[in-house]
Formats: C-alpha cells, structure tokens, sequence
C-alpha cells in the first residue's frame, strides 16, 4: 500500500532535482581517491563533506568517525521509538582518474552531457548515496519525521579492500546496531530493467613464485638441464583447470549449492545474447562450464583466475636466458556457503603438489571475503522490491552479481545482518574507467525508490 504523504514526497524530490545534481556536482569535485596517500585530506574533506550535508538534511546526530584509515561519515536518526532501524551503507571514496588523457571532461568537475552526469564518483558511489541523503530529507522537510529509525555510514576505504573498516565495525558494534543493512552500491540488469541483487561473490587470492637457479642463466650453456621456472609455473596453471574450464582442484567446488528450477528459469528469462556480448567484449566466444548458462557461470558459480605472471626477460629483441624466478597473482570469486580457509588451503596444496620437480615453490594465500546471499522471500527484500516498482514503474528482476563488496560480507559475518542490495547504477556507466558516468534517468528514480523504501521497511519488519 502507498502511504498516503507519498504524493507529496515524491512532489517534493521531484521539484528540487536540478538541485541534486549541483549538490552531486559539488561533492565529487572533492578528489577522494583513497588509494593516492597525498589525497587522504581530500578523503577527510569528504567525510565532513558528507557529514554537513546529512545534518542539513535533518539529521540529529551527524560526525565524522575515525577509523584506523580514513574517516567514517556518520549520522543517525532515532526519533521513532518502537519502530525498526536500519544501517544505510554506502562508500564515499573514488578510483583514481588515470589515465586522464581519455576523459572527455575534467573527472572532478561533473558535466551533464545527453542527460548523464560525467565525472568520478557520479555512480560509484557519492551518486547512490546522495540518493538516500535526499530521500531522507524530503521525508523529515515534509513529515517532520521519518517512519523508522535510520543510521548512515559511509566509508572512505572500500576502494582499497576496506582495510580498516571490520577492526571500525567490532569496535562501534553497539553504535552500529540495526534490523537490516540497505547498501546502495550495485548496479541493475540493464536500461528499463529495474533490479535487486540478492547474491554477491566473496574473494580470495594467492601469490605463486617458482624460484629456479640463483641467477638468470645462458639457455645455450644450461638449456636442457635446468628446469626453467616460467615453464613449471604453466604446468601449474594449466593444471588447475580441465578442458571445460571446470577447476579440478579437489575441495574446491565443496558446499556450491545447485540453483533452483524457478532460479534458472529466472536466469534464462533475462535479456542476454552470448554472441553479442561476445562481440562487445573483443573475444570470438564466451568461456567457461559449457553446461552452465553464462549468467550462471558470471553470478552463482565459483571462478579462478589468473590475473597476471611474469618472469624473464620483457625487453625489445631476444635475451637467451633461463630466468631465475616468475610468478603468478591468481584469485578465486567464491559462492554462498564456501568457506574462503578452506579454499585457500586446498588451492595451495593442490599447486604445491602438482608443482614439478626441479623448482622450488613459495605460494602466499591472502583474503577471507565470503559471499552473500539474501533470499528474495525476506521481507526487507520484499519491501524493497516494491520500493523499486514504485520508483521505477515495473517490479524488479532478482540477479547475482560477480563483483565483491567486502564490507557486505564484514556486516554478514560481524554483525550477521542480513542485507538489501538496492543499487540503480547500469552497466555502462564506466565505473573504475575514464567518463565514469550516472544517467540522471536513474539517479532520479533511485531517489523515488528510497523514498518510498522507508515506508515499505517500516510496515515490512514491524
């Protein structure tokens, strides 16, 4: 049921978006890029950026939180007693904007273009978050009041792996308690394809070095008597996988669960041309488990890879050596119900056992992000799914993404809360790239979709 002061909510945040997008213009000229040590001022400014624009929003309690990183902006409001809480979540640091000769305009002075914002940080993620902040205010500047108790945090780290923000959330536990966790920083299926992400991938990752002779060697005078490190090391990837790109490595596929009829008749219902995305994508087919769906394969199904090796001689022309050491960086995307420790250790064994003779081995294991899932049958779910129908006009699809957001598992497994993934980002929107971008299309109904969101969770978790 719509509440009956939605019509004038909606009034409200429709009639103030050209101020919106200045105010999104005005945070993102902020260059927090968490990753460059000579910007931590600039991630400090945004977190009182932030937090000055949520206490103008209504908010009685707003401050910026030290971390052993970079700051937390904070904000709560309790002014509904008996009413449910939740934890809005949302990052307001950026990526880097390198390589700065490919941006159309300048990344930190956002520009509208054909009705898209451009600059770093529209979508990922100051833009969903300022969704929330003027979602929030239109209820306390219209109803004086919100109808459940909210807490904001956003952090300043989450583009560099979160790596303060477990040691934040142990410590403001108390501070931080909620009924569910609303996390705006994923994106939907497609244009006009409104989505809830109830399943998102955890992470490990492994560092392998072969060490080999003591120095490079001349292949002429030791070729054939030695064994050279960059050859041993494809022998050990190569036999991670089989033909089929299924991995062989035994444990490794312990606790994946199968999907449902209904899941899989869901997947196969979605928009999605192989051979087309192929083709966009610069490869001649798709990969992987031929007898998955590829969306299966990318959403609900565990992935490992390599993501770089090196060893030897790079330069112009030819240098005749048997290089002394290489190495590989490869990572795992795991699934609900795989234990990352576990992973970890039967991946290492499994290369230090197939590793040839002749070499000497030194794997490094690091990473604990698990996967979440939430079940689309949970009322908070269930609330935001019909938020995101009313903002958008059509219910939403349920989809998985193949990212990693560790701070959603952090909440999962400190706070075990469960969580709503309620992001409206599309999937061209650059993010990570050079003209990072935020269709205002979608920018506008997020707003619209939390608006109304409050009100769905208030009467769904009573």
């Amino acid at each position: 049921m719509i509440a009956p002061h939605a019509d004038a909510l909606i009034g409200h945040v429709r009639a103030n978006r050209e101020r919106y997008v200045e105010e999104l213009k005005a945070w993102m000229a902020v260059p927090s890029i968490s990753a460059q040590p000579d910007h931590a001022a600039d991630v400090r400014r945004s977190a009182e950026h932030a937090v000055a624009r949520l206490r103008a929003a209504g908010f009685t309690q707003a401050e910026v939180l030290e971390t052993d990183g970079n700051p937390v902006a904070y904000a709560a409001w309790l002014g509904a007693p008996g009413a449910p809480t939740i934890l809005i979540y949302g990052h307001h640091d950026v990526q880097p904007a390198d390589p700065l000769e490919l941006w159309t305009s300048p990344p930190f002075e956002g520009t509208v273009r054909n009705g898209k914002l451009y600059g770093r940080g529209a979508v990922d993620d100051k833009g969903q978050c300022l969704m929330h902040i003027a979602a929030l205010e239109a209820h306390l500047r219209v109803n004086g009041k919100l109808p459940l108790n909210v807490k904001v945090v956003f952090e300043g780290e989450e583009e560099i792996g979160s790596p303060s923000f477990e040691a934040f959330l142990a410590r403001e536990k108390e501070k931080l308690a909620c009924d569910v966790v609303v996390v705006s920083d994923t994106a939907v299926f497609a244009e006009d394809v409104p989505s809830l992400t109830t399943s998102l991938r955890g992470l490990v990752h492994w560092e392998i070095t072969v060490h080999g002779p003591a120095a490079d060697l001349h292949s002429g005078y030791y070729g054939g008597i030695v064994k050279n490190p960059l050859e041993a090391l494809a022998q050990i990837l190569a036999a991670l996988k089989d033909a089929h790109g299924r991995v062989v490595v035994p444990g490794f596929y312990e606790g994946v669960r199968e999907l449902s009829p209904q899941e899989r008749a869901d997947i196969a219902a979605l928009p999605f041309d192989p051979a087309k995305i192929a083709h966009e994508l610069g490869v001649t087919e798709l990969g992987g488990e031929p007898s998955r769906m590829p969306l299966e394969r990318a959403w609900f199904r565990p992935t490992l890879e390599v993501n770089g090796m090196y060893g030897g001689y790079q330069g112009a022309g030819q240098k005749t050596i048997i290089p002394s050491f290489a190495r590989a960086k490869i990572s795992a995307r795991l699934v609900p119900h795989q234990d990352p420790h576990h992973v970890k250790h039967a991946v290492t064994t499994f290369v230090q056992r197939v590793a040839p003779r002749g070499v000497r081995l030194e794997v490094e294991a690091h990473g604990d992000t698990r996967a979440v899932e939430t079940s689309r049958d949970h009322p908070a779910v269930a609330a935001a799914a019909r938020a995101m129908e009313l903002g958008f006009g059509k219910p939403p699809v349920f989809i998985g993404t193949g990212g990693t957001i560790g701070p959603v598992s952090s909440f999962d497994r400190i706070l075990h809360l469960p969580q709503v993934l309620i992001g409206v980002g599309l999937p061209d929107d650059a993010i990570h790239a050079p003209n990072e971008k935020f269709d205002l299309s979608q920018f506008f109904g997020g707003i619209e979709t939390m608006t109304y969101l409050y009100d769905e969770l208030a009467n769904a978790l009573r």
